[in-house]
């Protein structure tokens, strides 16, 4: 694992833009990396629950910071469900 941190900044973008934005990004780090999706859609926690325990990848945290939330991933290892 990794703890090299990538950072999308998903403000500003509805249900469903932030999961699928971070999942494109997640095809481009490393495997055990972190990504760290700020976000303001007030769905986007429950919603990255759900993909990450749809995909295997693991939900580190969720912070508020005003009005944006930090949701920390970390990408799955290979060798696991391979959706990405």
């Amino acid at each position: 694992m990794t703890d090299e941190v990538t950072t999308l900044d998903a403000t500003d973008l509805r249900c469903p833009l932030p999961v699928l934005r971070a999942r494109k990004t997640l095809r481009s780090v490393a495997d055990g990396a972190l990504l760290d999706v700020r976000a303001t859609d007030t769905a986007a926690p429950k919603d990255f629950e759900a993909f990450c325990r749809e995909t295997g990848h693991t939900l580190i945290n969720i912070e508020q910071d005003g009005d944006v939330f930090v949701i920390r991933l970390r990408k799955k290892m290979r060798g696991g469900n391979s959706a990405v």
